[in-house]
């Protein structure tokens, strides 16, 4: 449930940011300032709607890891793009890449766990419910 949570809270910052950023940004930030903010909201975004499907995965708990990386990787990926367009520090781009190592290495960790997935282990687990259901 935290992941459907997470990303629904995320989704909506996200939109708030877009329209934000579109409205009362667009004659404030130049051209490129406002590019990194719509790539912050853009990625933001994606893994919003990724923590989202994580959440109402039947195996979310399998994807714990990916769930908290994703949301690492907002703080700090879309967190410090945000803190770079709007006070102009530019040091924080050095920080930027981490995030994007958080998303990267979801991602990577969601497909280990996938891969390790297969027919038996996902009998195995349906017949497990199955049986807490029937009580």
């Amino acid at each position: 449930m935290i992941f459907l949570r997470a990303g629904a809270l995320f989704a909506a910052l996200g939109v708030i940011a877009g329209a934000f950023g579109s409205h009362l940004l667009e004659d404030v930030l130049t051209v490129d300032r406002l590019a990194t903010f719509e790539v912050a909201v853009r990625y933001q975004m994606y893994h919003a709607l990724a923590l989202v499907g994580i959440g109402f995965s039947r195996q979310s708990m399998n994807y714990r890891a990916s769930g908290y990386l994703f949301i690492a990787g907002i703080l700090v990926f879309s967190g410090s793009l945000y803190l770079l367009t709007l006070t102009d520090t530019s040091w924080l781009g050095a920080v930027t890449p981490l995030g994007g190592v958080c998303f990267i290495a979801g991602w990577g960790f969601l497909l280990f766990k996938t891969l390790g997935t297969g027919t038996q282990s996902q009998t195995t687990s349906s017949s497990s419910n199955d049986r807490d259901m029937l009580g």
